[in-house]
């Protein structure tokens, strides 16, 4: 899957990854390859991202919105 995580301010993170979990307003979810399309409000909190080389990076966000289609995923993060 490909993901970018963009900030008001600039991109944190563009790349590859197998797995990434984050709280939506409806509690915390997790998206792996093949995930149903899905558009979901994020609450406050961490990103926790695996990559395809099983290295984690944990973001820590304010909020903002996530948008999963085809394999590609987009966060637009609220100051980071």
């Amino acid at each position: 899957m490909f993901l970018e995580i963009i900030t008001p301010d600039k991109k944190i993170f563009e790349g590859e990854i197998k797995l990434i979990q984050m709280t939506g307003i409806d509690g915390s979810f997790e998206i792996l390859k093949n995930h149903a399309p899905i558009v979901s409000i994020l609450e406050k909190g961490n990103i926790k991202i695996l990559d395809e080389n099983d290295k984690k990076f944990f973001f820590e966000i304010d909020g903002g919105a996530i948008e999963a289609k085809n394999n590609k995923i987009i966060v637009l993060a609220d100051n980071f």
